[in-house]
């Protein structure tokens, strides 16, 4: 069966993948094959043509079978890429399966220092059972490492990954699609200049909920000579799960004819939602 952009569906074209710390990808596939090529495209908005294209060449694995390496310094811009095997010049490219998926150096990703630019990789299973991998490619990054949560407020702690906390920084939340309406938050800094806490009191963001539902959008703007004035989005992407929404689910909390509750997005960054219906 063909599918559009001369791609064919996926029957049992299969490759392992495994991630190494540094964000190096392998890719093996599980079976002999005279491909000669691997495709990675990143995957358009709906509507739009594809544009981003990377292929990379396939060499012997040393067991009979062929596999092809994404190697750290090769950038992935931010988004989802979609896997196909090119087996020849006039072939279509056939969408990849997933076999073994190795990840087990990206579980502990928060307990190192990330340099700038702060480039995440991880290999997933889309929801029909093809091959992919998650990008994220910022200047800078704060890891959230827990939320405590209340019937009136969320503390957050987290790290700052490609720069360092100013004595002026401060978090912010911007409330989304709003002319650019902001609550500040002064956080608590550690002594190394890149963990620090915070404290959101729900009832700031319930009051000004307004009909309907509000989103807050949570960033850190670091400050200082070595932070700058960017504000850095807030977010947990240093472990194996590609898309955390529908797995990490906080606690919400009433308050009076409005629910607060925090949640990771699509994109897996922190945010508030303020809901009164």
């Amino acid at each position: 069966m063909s599918t559009a952009h001369g791609t064919t569906s996926p029957v049992d074209v299969r490759a392992d993948c495994t991630a190494d710390a540094d964000g190096r990808l392998t890719f093996v596939l599980r079976t002999p094959s005279t491909a000669a090529r691997l495709l990675l495209r990143l995957r358009p908005g709906k509507g739009q043509p594809e544009k981003v294209l990377l292929t990379l060449d396939f060499e012997a694995a040393g067991d009979g079978r062929r596999r092809a390496v994404l190697e750290p310094g090769a950038e992935l811009a931010e988004g989802r890429w979609d896997v196909y095997l090119l087996p020849g010049p006039d072939a279509p490219r056939q969408r990849l399966r997933p076999g073994l998926r190795d990840l087990r150096t990206l579980v502990d990703g928060r307990l190192r220092d990330w340099p700038a630019p702060v480039a995440v990789r991880v290999p997933y299973v889309t929801k029909d059972g093809c091959l992919a991998v998650r990008a994220w490619l910022r200047t800078a990054h704060a890891e959230v490492e827990g939320i405590d949560v209340t019937d009136r407020s969320m503390t957050v702690r987290a790290r700052l990954h490609g720069a360092a906390l100013g004595g002026d920084a401060t978090v912010r939340l911007r409330l989304r699609g709003k002319g650019g309406t902001e609550r500040t938050v002064v956080p608590v800094a550690e002594a190394d200049g890149r963990g620090f806490s915070f404290t959101v009191h729900y009832g700031e963001l319930a009051d000004d909920a307004g009909p309907g539902n509000r989103v807050w959008d949570l960033f850190v703007r670091a400050g200082g000579a070595a932070g700058g004035e960017t504000p850095v989005r807030i977010g947990r992407l240093f472990d194996d799960i590609a898309d955390r929404k529908e797995i990490f689910v906080l606690p919400a909390a009433a308050l009076g004819g409005t629910v607060v509750r925090p949640y990771y997005t699509v994109d897996n960054d922190l945010s508030v939602l303020a809901d009164r219906t």
